[in-house]
């Protein structure tokens, strides 16, 4: 049986198999994933190195984290179930959230509405129209209170998906935490506080890079000593996915914006083992499922090498690539849309086989509107499906060994390795986003695409393949456009019941240290235990801030 192992035998076996299906017919002229890459037609121990298992897989816990980041994975502790959720008013929200809690999601993912996103309050010009459409509306911590009512802080792991105002909206979720007399230690969960991947790919930003990274590394400067169990940094893939990129640029855009936070902690004067543990990241699950595994792993060598080699990280938690992951909602179609139960399962699969911490999984009738309640229920009833019957999650990193996956892994890691050089060269990811590289990159991969699908090179079953006449969804859920006035009713009477000599004191606080360089954390923090509202804090902001534009740069 030795004599089967040698190189030699491998070789002359792969070489023979080779001639033998050259001439065969294939179904397809070409072979490639969605990064580009070739696949062969068939991976064997010739495309695995296995002299280097410990530096390049290593056991799950132990760097490079290539298996997992945790020992025992899924058989210690399953992934969080989260579910993305946000519509209407705190009070519409709040009932969804106590839905999913009852039907087993075990932590919350709140998505807030555009003037919330953009630090507009409900009754500003700015907003009309657009009040708790694509998520919940929040001015002030009477919206919080409303939010989290009977709903236990210190028990349940909450995820903001917020940017520009995120320091605002864990200021507002702190404060009723510390009016309920939760210990602080017993607050989890995340906030997102991505900035440059808003210049990149979503466009929801206030003030100009410099600034906003100031406010980033203030939190995390703050969260290190005061709120040790949150991530005050979610560092998105996803929204670049969702705009247009390949798996490649994924990973090197997200790591790339990584390097731009731990830089700007440490210019700040964090030491990097101080925060680096709480960094999280958040990544998209898209279609090409064998490349979506590998990518995660991939992901997370990579971050691993970043950390240890380039900053000097100590601690192994620096070097843990922890992440979120959502399913692909730019795969979801209007066309068939229960077609999409399936794409959501496939995708939410590799997620898991790729080792993901937290998931969300998207309702199949989103692609036409916000998710009705029993579209919200399959996708959670997914997520609880491979947990419990399938047995994936019974074995460690069950696809770790597979030559394709091994193959691809290490093909995807080189790739998105030389992009993150090419930034580098640029001078760091602000350098970059100002000239306009990373968006540039991500048109041209989201152009090649729409190319290839109006060809049929490319195919989604239901819009260019197999397309058929179906009925689509009749009742889509829709927000009540009425709950806007009501929204904006309430925060007038807010604004008239509060102490105006407080906020204002509060806000000319804020104001003063905008002006110098102290850490604005706890001001913000301080404005709203005293009601300031949301849009009046940004408004301070802005005096010395001032609002980003965007400047393209040709070429």
């Amino acid at each position: 049986m030795s004599g089967d192992k040698t190189p030699s035998r491998k070789s002359s076996a792969k070489k023979k198999f080779d001639k033998e299906t050259a001439t065969r017919r294939v179904r397809k002229s070409a072979f490639r994933t969605s990064s580009d890459i070739e696949l062969s037609p068939i991976y064997t121990p010739l495309d695995a190195d296995q002299d280097e298992y410990i530096d390049r897989l290593n056991f799950p816990g132990s760097y490079p984290f290539t298996r997992g980041v945790y020992p025992t994975m899924y058989r210690g502790k399953p992934w969080t179930i989260r579910q993305y959720a946000g519509f209407g008013t705190a009070r519409e929200t709040n009932a969804r959230f106590h839905f999913l809690l009852e039907k087993g999601q075990k932590g919350l993912s709140i998505a807030f509405d555009l003037p919330t996103q953009m630090g507009y309050d409900s009754d500003d010009p700015m907003a009309q129209g657009e009040v708790g459409k694509v998520g919940v509306a929040i001015d002030s911590i009477d919206d919080m209170r409303t939010l989290f009512e009977g709903i236990p802080l210190d028990d349940i792991s909450t995820s903001m998906t917020i940017n520009s105002t995120a320091a605002i909206l864990l200021s507002l979720y702190i404060a009723v935490g510390d009016e309920r007399g939760i210990e602080r230690s017993k607050l989890s969960g995340t906030v997102q506080n991505d900035i440059l991947k808003e210049y990149i790919a979503r466009g929801t930003f206030i003030f100009p890079p410099e600034p906003s990274m100031r406010l980033v590394t203030d939190m995390f400067g703050w969260c290190a000593e005061h709120l040790r169990n949150w991530n005050p940094i979610s560092i998105s893939g996803y929204h670049i996915r969702e705009a247009g990129a390949t798996a490649v640029l994924e990973i090197a855009l997200t790591l790339a914006n990584a390097i731009a936070y731990v830089e700007a902690g440490i210019r700040a004067g964090l030491h990097v083992d101080s925060f680096a543990p709480r960094l999280s990241f958040f990544f998209n699950v898209h279609n090409n499922f064998l490349e979506e595994v590998a990518k995660f792993r991939a992901a997370r060598r990579t971050w691993a090498w970043i950390m240890k080699h380039r900053f000097k990280a100590k601690r192994e938690d620096s070097m843990r690539l922890r992440f979120h992951a959502q399913t692909a909602g730019s795969t979801l179609t209007a066309q068939q849309p229960m077609n999409n139960v399936v794409r959501v399962a496939l995708q939410a699969l590799a997620a898991v086989l790729g080792g993901t911490q937290s998931l969300h999984t998207n309702s199949l009738d989103e692609a036409l509107g916000l998710p009705g309640n029993e579209a919200v229920r399959l996708a959670l009833r997914t997520q609880q499906i491979i947990l419990e019957e399938t047995g994936v999650a019974d074995t460690i990193d069950p696809l770790g060994g597979s030559y394709a996956i091994e193959a691809l892994t290490d093909e995807l890691e080189a790739r998105a390795k030389r992009l993150i050089d090419q930034i580098d060269n640029m001078g760091g990811m602000v350098r970059a986003i100002e000239a306009g590289f990373p968006q540039r990159e991500i048109e041209k991969a989201s152009y090649e695409f729409q190319k290839a699908l109006e060809s049929g090179q490319e195919k989604v079953v239901g819009v260019n393949s197999h397309v058929e006449e179906t009925e689509t969804i009749k009742d889509v859920f829709r927000v009540d456009p009425e709950l806007e006035m009501g929204q904006i009713e309430s925060l007038r009477g807010r604004r008239q019941a509060r102490k105006v000599t407080a906020v204002k004191s509060a806000l000319d606080a804020l104001d003063n240290a905008a002006a110098g360089k102290d850490n604005l954390f706890p001001l913000i923090l301080d404005a709203v235990k005293n009601d300031a509202t949301l849009g009046e804090i940004c408004t301070t902001l802005t005096k010395h801030f001032g609002r980003y534009r965007e400047q393209r740069r040709m070429g």
